[in-house]
């Protein structure tokens, strides 16, 4: 199944997202959480490429193992770190082979240790290159990441649409926004994108809070904001369990407003765990 077709229909759709775990048991936990969170029919499963293409192999087998023993729909992540046009075309190659329908393409994160991105020689400079390069050779449905508050590299928020479009023109067929906090930035940001002439659907992107600390780190590297209220009420107390009741809470209201919005679907950043997705689709319902 293409996600797109899935995201025109009537229906609001609900997927998660998972990264490749660096053992045995932390796969093994992996399929326990999807197998959990299978109850609740997600349209899709993403998983995402290790930084400097690390895990590029574990990727492929996992989308593949999701796909043929879940019967689940996955997407896999894939970046232009580190590899060649030709090396990337061997990943897609495996993709195709396993039966994977959809990929989304991206820029991806300087490997560890190295601040600023570099062109691997013979590959891509950005996932706008890596989108046509697909386009051109395979027929994946291809989604694209979006940025509600603007991608931390770019100059201005419309310099970063402008980016946004071009990536779109070069074969994106859905977008995903990174997380956000508050609903009116990605109402804006569809509204500007609209603007733009971009038409295809944005899935809102949701993290639950489960840890203060945590949520920090992670809106400090994406660009991300946490309102300031919201932010009081996590700090109040300190107490996971108190920190929690709040995230959920939160993101479940998020959700519910987005879907009420019109909001096409609603993409979970479940850093591999599955109870706080779990309470929020059980709230939803």
């Amino acid at each position: 199944m293409k996600i797109v077709d899935a995201l025109l229909g009537p229906e609001p759709a609900f997927s998660f997202e998972f990264f490749p775990p660096k053992d045995d048991e932390g796969v093994s936990r992996l399929f326990e959480t999807l197998a959990e969170l299978r109850h609740y029919q997600p349209t899709y499963v993403s998983v995402t490429y290790g930084a400097g293409g690390s895990t590029r192999n574990l990727t492929v087998d996992l989308v593949r193992r999701i796909k043929a023993e879940l019967g689940l729909e996955a997407m896999a992540h894939l970046t232009c770190v580190g590899a060649s046009s030709d090396e990337l075309a061997q990943v897609l190659d495996s993709l195709r082979a396993a039966g994977i329908e959809n990929v989304l393409p991206l820029r991806g994160d300087p490997p560890r240790g190295e601040s600023a991105f570099v062109r691997t020689e013979g590959g891509f400079g950005n996932a706008s290159e890596l989108c046509a390069f697909i386009r051109e050779r395979f027929d994946f449905c291809l989604a694209g990441a979006c940025y509600p508050e603007k991608h931390p590299e770019a100059p201005s928020a419309e310099i970063d649409l402008d980016h946004l479009k071009k990536k779109v023109d070069a074969g994106a067929d859905f977008l995903i926004t990174q997380l956000f906090f508050d609903n009116q930035d990605y109402f804006r940001f569809v509204e500007r994108a609209r603007s733009r002439g971009i038409t295809v659907p944005i899935v809102a992107g949701i993290m639950p809070i489960t840890n203060v600390a945590q949520v920090k780190r992670f809106t400090q590297m994406c660009g991300a904001t946490i309102p300031q209220k919201l932010l009081r009420w996590l700090e109040r107390d300190d107490e996971p369990a108190a920190v929690r009741a709040v995230g959920v809470e939160h993101a479940t209201e998020q959700c519910r407003e987005l879907i009420r919005g019109g909001a096409p679907g609603v993409h979970f950043y479940t850093l591999n765990r599955s109870h706080a997705t779990r309470e929020i689709l059980d709230n939803l319902r």
